[in-house]
């Protein structure tokens, strides 16, 4: 490496380890459990993953790189049923690392319930558990919107 690490630097795999530290991750069973009882399901995924894969029914859609504006309380682009700090987020993504890192900038903002399925929806696939092709499932949020922008160009009445 030229210039050598810089100081306070750190790994990916410290960064992570970090992250999932401060969670108490979920097993797929166990998301799909609480996500029956009244947890939200995010899915983080791109939406080429998205429909190559499928999604989990019911799941709220939020791509990565608006999750923070569209879930902080605090957020003028928060989504409308995001009215508190005491929402369960559970964060899947394909193969449970990028939701790790997802759930916990959320609880920097405050939703300290949030947290993310072990193995994202690889696992949750393997675990038989259901699944849908894109076009049957539920809602999709911020999907190529911006926080600059406003408004999310879908949301469900109810959500969570």
């Amino acid at each position: 490496m030229v210039g050598g690490t810089p100081a306070g630097a750190r790994s990916i795999d410290e960064i992570l380890a970090t992250a999932r530290s401060r969670l108490t991750r979920l097993t797929p069973e166990q998301a799909f459990a609480e996500f029956g009882a009244g947890a939200t399901l995010i899915d983080i995924r791109p939406a080429a993953q998205r429909a190559a894969a499928g999604e989990v029914p019911g799941s709220v859609v939020i791509e990565r790189n608006h999750l923070e504006w569209r879930l902080d309380p605090a957020s003028d682009s928060r989504l409308p049923w995001v009215t508190g700090y005491g929402l369960r987020p559970i964060v899947i993504c394909a193969e449970g690392y990028t939701s790790s890192l997802a759930a916990a900038a959320l609880q920097d903002l405050g939703l300290a319930r949030a947290t993310d399925v072990a193995g994202g929806y690889r696992a949750w696939r393997e675990a038989g558990l259901p699944t849908a092709r894109p076009a049957e499932r539920a809602v999709v949020i911020a999907y190529g919107a911006s926080p600059a922008y406003g408004a999310p160009t879908e949301f469900p009445a109810t959500c969570g």
